[in-house]
């Protein structure tokens, strides 16, 4: 049975194996192999650490889904973030930073449990509308939006991945969805 709640410090390491697998599993086909291959969770979690999503004092909140103990999935939300800058904070309106499942649980509900999760969180902030960025070429993802009751924008940016031996980034196109809270 899924539980929803919010991650704590101790949480770290779990959270960014989640993200690492849906990173490889999602993104594979569009998102450089080179960088697939070098994600490492532990730099990862550290790098979670580093940011403090499970401090109580945070303006983003991570909450986990888990079933039998282990973490299988997580949400981040919080304010807009302006020209997706963390320090940059848009006070009006609500965004979804994040949703992440491992990929032997995509399409059981997890995610649409997380994202409720989210909205939840969102709407007792006080927001009546949230947005979230998605890369164009992850079509399922996208899929999952719509059928959640997002909607593409119209808005675009350029997610730049950066390469290693002195390549240049690669940029990839995202779309950014909107919502309504107060349905």
């Amino acid at each position: 049975m899924l539980t929803i709640r919010r991650e704590e410090p101790d949480d770290a390491e779990a959270v960014a194996r989640v993200h690492v697998h849906g990173w490889q599993a999602g993104y594979a086909g569009f998102m450089p192999d080179e960088v697939l291959r070098r994600l490492n969770v532990v730099a990862w979690a550290q790098r979670r650490r580093d940011v403090g999503t499970a401090d109580p004092d945070h303006p983003f909140t991570t909450v986990l889904g888990e079933v039998a103990g282990s973490v299988v999935g997580f949400t981040t939300f919080g304010p807009y973030r302006r020209n997706q800058d963390r320090d940059d904070l848009d006070p009006t309106v609500g965004e979804v930073v994040a949703l992440y499942v491992e990929p032997a649980r995509w399409g059981d509900g997890t995610a649409v449990a997380l994202l409720a999760a989210a909205r939840a969180g969102l709407t007792e902030r006080g927001w009546t509308g949230y947005r979230a960025w998605v890369l164009a070429e992850n079509r399922r993802a996208r899929r999952f939006c719509e059928r959640v009751g997002l909607s593409a924008d119209g808005e675009r940016s350029t997610y730049q991945v950066p390469l290693t031996g002195g390549s240049p980034p690669v940029g990839l196109v995202e779309l950014r969805y909107a919502g309504r809270l107060d349905h």
